[in-house]
């Protein structure tokens, strides 16, 4: 077992240094081995011309067996230390930690999409949405807005800049099911671009011959007050939103809402808590939490897909579906 392998107490301190049980790590163990071995394979063929050894040839580093190898790149979304830390932690220089991380975060999503795990990320056409949402009729839809270091270019910073969380951010609108079950995860954009703006990118309101996609016609929609036009723009079969407090004017120097509007907003508040709930799941692992330091060019984008197929697989492993 892993857990006596890396001298780890009991199940909670396991859950807390991967982000899964250590039932949800065998289960993933399997499937990370062949697709480890599958990429091994490709590289290979891929520089075989090139290359003076076979696949498995020369010195066997630092994570030896594919537990740790598992455990290495769970121990990296989970933990997010520095890679002077990681290095530390696992008895090798600081460059290799980050050789590690971009060596065998490849294998941990082709495992999840394997699993079926992963989220969708973009549609082609409503036919198509309609196919991976399967049975759903709900979608509680949402964005999560996670901190980003400071640009050094001076474009990116006004871009990463949020009016609202004061910092440099990067967001992604998720759509969840009432099981929490991450449907959608849009790619992620800079702190700028307001929520309602991406989600009309991401769901197009104008299509061919210039007509409304139907893109939710047959969805109930629970929305926050970010997301204000929806009603006009898209045709759905519900909308789901809380009233908003009226503006106050002479004419009405003390608005506010009915009886009737709060009690709607208190069932539509509860109703929406399991979106929140779902973003949660993905801010289980600190890569996600704290402020994101990596430069690979699209990992910001990789980190926030694994956290939600990651999710997915905890939901999976509990019986869970979309």
């Amino acid at each position: 077992m892993i857990i006596d392998e890396m001298k780890i107490r009991d199940e909670r301190q396991f859950k807390a240094l991967t982000g899964v049980s250590p039932e949800e790590f065998q289960r993933l163990l399997p499937v990370f081995t062949t697709s480890y071995k599958e990429i091994v394979q490709e590289q290979y063929e891929a520089h075989q011309d090139t290359r003076q050894r076979q696949p498995g040839g020369g010195q066997k580093g630092k994570l030896p067996s594919m537990q740790l190898k598992l455990f290495f790149i769970l121990y990296y979304w989970k933990v997010y230390p520095t890679y002077d830390v990681l290095g530390f932690q696992f008895g090798f220089d600081r460059s290799k930690g980050c050789t590690n991380v971009q060596a065998l975060w490849p294998e941990l999503e082709r495992t999840l999409e394997k699993l079926g795990v992963l989220p969708a990320r973009a549609f082609s056409s409503v036919e198509e949405l309609r196919a991976t949402f399967g049975k759903v009729q709900d979608l509680l839809i949402d964005a999560t807005e996670r901190a980003h270091c400071r640009p050094k270019d001076e474009d990116e910073q006004r871009k990463k800049y949020s009016g609202k969380k004061k910092h440099h951010t990067v967001k992604n609108t998720v759509i969840a099911a009432p099981s929490k079950w991450i449907l959608f995860l849009g790619y992620t954009i800079v702190g700028s671009i307001h929520d309602y703006t991406q989600f009309k990118q991401e769901f197009p309101v104008n299509g061919q011959k210039d007509k409304v996609v139907k893109w939710f016609k047959d969805f109930i929609l629970w929305l926050d007050l970010g997301y204000l036009g929806v009603r006009e723009a898209y045709e759905a079969n519900k909308v789901k939103m809380p009233h908003k407090r009226p503006r106050k004017s002479k004419n009405n120097p003390y608005p506010a809402l009915t009886e009737k509007q709060k009690a709607e907003n208190r069932y539509i508040s509860r109703v929406r808590v399991i979106v929140e709930q779902a973003i949660g799941g993905l801010k289980r692992f600190n890569i996600m939490i704290h402020k994101f330091r990596n430069h690979l060019d699209g990992f910001v984008d990789t980190v926030a897909l694994l956290a939600a197929g990651l999710w997915n697989w905890k939901l999976k492993c509990q019986g869970v579906t979309n």
